[in-house]
């Protein structure tokens, strides 16, 4: 698969995140919106990158497992303090 392709399709599956290829060649994600600080306690981060596509959609997929543990709504940053009652 190409490297837009490859680009596109983990664009589409994450649209929360910016997903680029630098010049080195690693594959890169930064989150369009701020972690609350339980987000952060929890080990979210607002970039992550990886050395090709499949180690990023493992990241991927890692950081939207704990960011939904720890979600305070749609952007929302103030006032989270821990895991969202089920």
């Amino acid at each position: 698969m190409s490297f837009d392709r490859h680009l596109a399709d983990i664009a589409r599956e994450f649209p929360q995140w910016t997903i680029w290829r630098s010049d080195a060649g690693r594959w890169w994600a930064t989150r369009h919106h701020p972690l609350s600080d339980a987000q952060r306690d929890a080990g979210c981060a607002m970039t992550i990158d990886a050395d090709d596509p499949a180690a990023l959609r493992e990241q991927l997929r890692d950081q939207e497992d704990r960011t939904d543990d720890h979600d305070c709504g749609a952007g929302e940053s103030e006032g989270c303090t821990g895991p969202v009652s089920p």
